[in-house]
């Protein structure tokens, strides 16, 4: 008669015990979580506020006006110059080249994905496209600089060497993973009913895709190419090998130019003495180049919460 009893007090005992440690485990793991959110947090003030006191300093000793207005960027030479608007030129330009190629090959390649990939091609091919977002950037810069611009120069008269073309050209190749992979899972998520709808109705495949898969996957699409550019913009190696460090107010992609990331990178390379006005210039760089990729978050954020269908 005592047996059952005391087998009912040991399981009661377990059980509690195991509540016990599941508390304690789910206290443990809210503990690292928010330590590893805090490390984040503090991570990304330390970052913005070292951009803030360095540009600050050298705004001291530089006036805003020239550096907006200045059509010359000399920070390096004896008679210094410090207009970001020819970096900033060189930067739009090969994030430009970079987008038209990344954009459409890589919402074709989604498309081609979601909508008429088999899941089992589809499960190989997805991985084979993402494998382009780990080749480090510095290989798509050599590639650009040792393959990519001698292939073009056999065409293209006057090219040069050094050229944001070829950077920007692959660039895009380098782009198109982030590009392909974000759209595809925005497509994905559209429901299947209103393809059926829309098939019930007599539209094409082609049709439900253009009027009805594409518009409703738009806030996601959106958000994938608002990324892409930033992840161009803030691009470093290539455009260092590829596009040269020549600062030149143009629009000719054919010859070298120098983009923000471009000079940062000149400048790292320890040269420059740290208490100079040309050190202090790399901040003032980072913080506009930080600016510009806020702006664009910022922007998606909002295309998203603004444009972003919710379905039942």
């Amino acid at each position: 008669m005592n047996h059952p009893t005391w087998t009912t007090h040991s399981s009661d005992a377990t059980w509690q015990a195991n509540r016990k440690l599941d508390r304690w485990t789910g206290q443990l793991i809210k503990l690292v979580c928010g330590l590893c959110t805090l490390v984040s947090i503090i991570t990304t003030i330390g970052i913005v506020a070292t951009l803030i006191f360095e540009t600050i300093e050298f705004f001291r000793q530089v006036s805003l006006w020239q550096f907006l207005t200045d059509t010359q960027w000399t920070p390096l030479f004896t008679n210094a110059r410090f207009g970001i608007f020819v970096l900033i030129s060189a930067t739009v330009m090969t994030s430009t080249i970079a987008l038209c190629v990344a954009l459409p090959i890589g919402l074709l390649s989604a498309i081609c994905l979601s909508e008429y990939a088999s899941p089992e091609l589809r499960r190989w091919l997805k991985p084979a496209l993402e494998v382009l977002a780990g080749v480090p950037s510095v290989v798509y810069g050599y590639f650009a600089l040792l393959f990519v611009t001698p292939l073009l120069q056999q065409f293209i008269p006057g090219l040069e060497a050094f050229n944001a073309l070829s950077a920007g050209l692959v660039m895009g190749i380098a782009v198109t993973p982030l590009v392909a992979s974000l759209s595809e899972d925005a497509i994905y998520a559209v429901p299947q009913s209103l393809r059926q709808g829309a098939y019930a109705l007599g539209a094409t495949k082609r049709e439900t895709i253009v009027k009805i898969v594409l518009p409703a996957a738009l806030s996601g699409i959106v958000a994938a190419s608002i990324l892409a550019i930033s992840r161009a913009i803030g691009e470093t190696m290539i455009v260092t090998l590829a596009a040269g460090q020549n600062p030149r107010l143009t629009l000719d992609p054919r010859v070298p130019v120098a983009t923000m990331t471009a000079f940062i990178a000149q400048v790292s390379l320890g040269d420059t003495p740290v208490t100079s006005l040309a050190y202090k210039t790399m901040f003032a760089v980072g913080m506009t180049l930080f600016l510009m990729t806020l702006t664009l978050n910022i922007v998606s954020f909002w295309f998203v919460r603004r444009f972003r269908m919710i379905y039942e």
